[in-house]
């Protein structure tokens, strides 16, 4: 196959490309740049995909996006969160539904935060949408996703548990606390914290490339756990004494809006269609998958 993959220089889309060429296909990175600087092949930004750069291509994988877990939720922070999701995925499927032959396949990430603060509930794809920022920008991200399929597309969309990834993100952030003893928990610690190994995560994406499977599909360990768990779990992987927990308010004044969303919410989120589809997790169980991102 030849795979099209925007996001081409994150973690995810890294390995991704690594494993897809080991594999015998061919890759094309969509390289976001200047119009007159090839190999830049799109700007979502400035609205232009280059004529003919997707011509040919057997699937899109469409990662890119600004990171939800960086600075505070100011107004204009939001309005570049939504646009580098939102207004880039109606971008690349307006561009494809212009190809003679468009690809048959789209696969297009998206995220957990589509079912908001849940408490225990459990969360399948089949529970309604939640209420706040990231839900409603999930919610239309996957619409716009949605209408490749007028074009012909079989459409996956991926929704994400934040990865265990010691380099970015939460557990990045979880293992600088850690230094000094900080994040016995956040919050009361009760609150349920879905997760994902980053190999997990990868093979996810290609798994969804190769299975005729269609819709959304929670990717996550099959393992719930509270933040409370996972603390606990990550103190005793790295042996080092937790004490200091971080209450809600001094999140809340740390980073704003962003704390009850990101850190506070409880999602109980399971992986039943990708299970029902076939798909087996390498690590399924928190501890081990810490064990070997942190190894």
């Amino acid at each position: 196959m030849k795979i099209a993959i925007t996001g081409s220089t994150g973690s995810i889309a890294t390995d991704l490309i690594s494993n897809l060429q080991a594999a015998d296909h061919e890759v094309l990175p969509i390289v976001r740049g200047p119009r007159s600087e090839p190999p830049s092949v799109w700007d979502p930004a400035a609205q232009w995909v280059r004529e003919g750069a997707l011509e040919g291509c057997d699937a899109i994988v469409h990662l890119g996006g600004a990171s939800i877990g960086e600075g505070r939720w100011t107004k204009k922070r939001k309005a570049e969160l939504r646009s580098s999701r939102i207004a880039s995925t109606r971008l690349l499927v307006d561009h494809v539904k212009t190809l003679a032959d468009p690809p048959k396949v789209f696969v297009c990430a998206s995220a957990v935060g589509y079912y908001g603060d849940r408490g225990d509930e459990e969360l399948t794809e089949a529970s309604s949408r939640g209420d706040g920022f990231l839900a409603d920008l999930v919610v239309d991200w996957e619409a716009a996703a949605d209408s490749a399929a007028e074009a012909g597309m079989r459409v996956a969309k991926l929704r994400f548990a934040p990865l265990m990834d010691p380099a970015h993100g939460m557990l990045q952030k979880m293992l600088l606390t850690l230094k000094f003893g900080f994040g016995a928990q956040m919050g009361n610690g009760k609150q349920y914290v879905p997760w994902v190994a980053p190999q997990d995560a990868v093979r996810a994406i290609q798994f969804a490339l190769t299975e005729d499977i269609s819709g959304p599909f929670n990717v996550c360990g099959a393992e719930a756990v509270t933040n409370r768990q996972l603390t606990k779990t990550l103190g005793r992987v790295k042996r080092r004494p937790l004490v200091l927990p971080g209450p809600a308010f001094m999140l809340k004044l740390a980073i704003g809006g962003a704390a009850q969303e990101l850190m506070l919410a409880s999602q109980r989120v399971t992986p039943v269609r990708l299970l029902e589809a076939g798909f087996v997790f390498d690590h399924s169980e928190l501890e081990p998958a810490l064990r070997s991102v942190l190894d």
